[in-house]
């Protein structure tokens, strides 16, 4: 029988059965059984991970990416994840990789210390955890991230944020900046569409923003005709402003057809544009676009004075205006986020790495 690693957040059942506590799928399990995510699983009376210290590839890249847009910009950041996902969205962007359930895609492995010194040797100011949901791969990846911190290296989880309290508080004890999605803004899209709820997602964005010191950005994939109107976007920036204010950033980035929802159209930029007025007509102070080319939806501008201080290029900075205090060049106003200066910006490269290049076979 396969050796695999031991999971946290279960209970047995006076049926028999074994319950995983991770998130509110609750999965009932019996033995040999995995949840919904995949890699959970009951075996021998327990519960166990199937991808600790396996992944589905590394990748060096800008944070921009994540996305990020105050945490360190025009920094890099070593970026895996692993297989499986806890949500079930029919329009999953990397569904090769959440949905796999082909245990050979992941084609590298490496120990939490591999990786992190593999960050260190390219520079890396932080690891993000991504392209699947970290939460249900949550004991490798704090265990990477106490690794990263013994080298002063940050930590980055990019996450739908589904998951329940305890869990919750100690996952994110050991992550340095967040981006959570908010995929929309009605129970309705989240159980027809993720087979989710939308209150676990938005207890995550409090607990973020008012108990912890995370630096938390939101991502909203705007999908036409499903959450895209005037009146659920309106809805979901007034809760982000009335609940956690002015200064959380928020990402609007544009759906491509994949997966199974491939019958639709791709977002076109005016629906960005639209939905980056409507925030910050509600008072929002960062709004950003992505997946399409607009300098102007990439910049960070000031809250105070109103002056560009980080203009971007896609994931490149063509300016950064913000002076060792984290303050606008232009009017001194301190910004809200993680800044340094003095480093050359990593710019939009994507750097495919081999951990085993860095370390011995697990």
């Amino acid at each position: 029988m396969t050796k695999h690693h031991p999971a946290q957040y279960w209970h047995m059942l006076d049926d028999g059965r074994l319950q995983c506590d991770l998130c509110p799928r609750d999965c009932r399990l019996h033995e040999g059984q995995r949840g919904l995510c995949f890699v959970r699983m009951r075996q021998q009376d327990a519960m166990v991970l199937t991808t600790y210290g396996r992944s589905s590839g590394f990748c060096i890249d800008p944070i921009e990416k994540k996305p990020l847009s105050h945490f360190y910009p025009g920094s890099s950041a070593l970026s895996f994840g692993t297989a499986g996902c806890n949500l079930a969205c029919k329009f999953c962007q990397n569904w090769d990789i959440s949905k796999s359930h082909e245990m050979d895609t992941l084609a590298d492995a490496a120990r939490p210390e591999r990786i992190a010194q593999a960050a260190a040797q390219h520079g890396c100011r932080s690891v993000a955890f991504t392209y699947n949901d970290p939460v249900i791969f949550a004991e490798y990846a704090m265990d990477v991230a106490d690794a990263c911190h013994a080298m002063d290296i940050q930590t980055v989880a990019v996450t739908a944020g589904y998951l329940h309290d305890h869990p919750r508080r100690a996952f994110f004890a050991k992550m340095d900046a967040a981006n959570v999605d908010l995929k929309g803004f009605t129970d309705e899209f989240y159980v027809k569409l993720c087979g989710a709820r939308l209150s676990p997602i938005l207890d995550t964005l409090l607990y973020l923003k008012h108990e912890t010191q995370v630096w938390l950005e939101i991502t909203t994939l705007l999908i036409p005709t499903l959450n895209d109107s005037t009146q659920e976007i309106t809805r979901l920036c007034e809760w982000i402003m009335n609940e956690l204010g002015p200064d959380v950033p928020l990402h609007f980035t544009a759906f491509h057809p994949d997966y199974k929802l491939g019958d639709l159209p791709a977002t076109p930029a005016s629906t960005l544009h639209h939905a980056r007025h409507i925030a910050r007509q509600t008072g929002l102070h960062y709004v950003y676009t992505g997946n399409i080319i607009d300098i102007e939806g990439g910049t960070t501008y000031c809250p105070s004075c109103q002056k560009p201080v980080v203009v971007r290029d896609w994931h490149a900075l063509l300016t950064y205006d913000i002076d060792a205090n984290g303050c606008c060049a232009h009017c001194q106003t301190p910004l809200q986020g993680r800044f340094s200066s003095g480093e050359k910006p990593f710019g939009r490269r994507r750097i495919p790495i081999h951990i085993a290049d860095y370390s011995t076979d697990l």
